[in-house]
């Protein structure tokens, strides 16, 4: 069992039992991929599992886990809703390096700087923040640019204590996500165009950004090649843009 083997396991009874998830088409090539890196020793085998699914709220829900021994273990867990709610992203970045663990845990608002949308969204699960603050202190700074996504509620940490990891951030992790849970059950259609328009802008902000600093970009590529890594990124952890592309019949 790995670090975040019970996370990702807990997240999809989680999902399944509360909300109608059904699998996601996971491009060729992106289900299952290795690699042995090092020599001797030192050779390690390096896994990557992706795991999709969605539901009539959520257009995508998906997972890549990556598996390289003690040294290496990573989590990017992300859900993007349907253009026709104004919902926020879940946002999970688990990462076990050699140095530590890093942590980060949010519900990415579309709109930060709107007060009616974070009375929404942000407020009640500040609650669950600050009772797991008290245990996950502030992980130090992170890039300006990216402030933007980020809400009151986002819990950055650093540690080296797995088990801090497996208790504290695995708690943490749950009761995001439950709480995200009941946003997207309590969520209305939107039906304003104006408002529809702007949630469109802002995912594809939100998915340009991302796609265009995804940490774990370098690690893949060293791992698998420049070629597999960019059509990771666009082809599936960041894929709305080609498929509204396909929608306009520009794809």
């Amino acid at each position: 069992m790995t670090l975040y083997q019970p996370f990702l396991d807990s997240a999809i009874a989680c999902l399944n039992s509360r909300l109608d998830i059904q699998p996601y088409p996971i491009p060729e090539g992106f289900e299952h991929k290795s690699a042995i890196v090092g020599k001797g020793k030192n050779q390690e085998e390096i896994i990557t599992t992706s795991y999709a699914f969605q539901s009539p709220k959520l257009q995508q829900i998906r997972a890549a886990h990556v598996q390289g021994g003690k040294s290496l273990q990573v989590l990017n867990f992300v859900i993007f809703p349907h253009l026709n709610y104004d919902l926020p992203f879940f946002g999970a970045d688990l990462v076990t390096l050699p140095g530590g663990h890093l942590i980060a845990l949010d519900m990415q608002p579309l709109f930060a700087g709107d007060r009616e949308y974070q009375t929404k969204y942000t407020e009640p699960i500040l609650p669950i923040f600050h009772k797991y603050q008290q245990h996950l202190p502030w992980g130090g700074d992170f890039p300006e640019e990216a402030r933007q996504f980020f809400s009151p509620a986002f819990l950055w940490t650093r540690s080296q204590d797995q088990a801090l990891v497996e208790t504290q951030v695995f708690a943490a992790f749950i009761d995001y996500l439950e709480a995200y849970i009941d946003f997207v059950i309590a969520a209305d259609v939107i039906t304003n165009p104006q408002m529809l328009a702007n949630i469109e802008q802002r995912q594809l902000q939100y998915l340009h950004y991302r796609a265009e600093k995804d940490p774990a970009r370098g690690m893949f590529q060293r791992f698998y090649g420049k070629e597999w890594t960019e059509e990771y990124i666009h082809g599936f952890l960041f894929d709305l843009e080609r498929k509204l592309a396909k929608i306009s019949g520009k794809g």
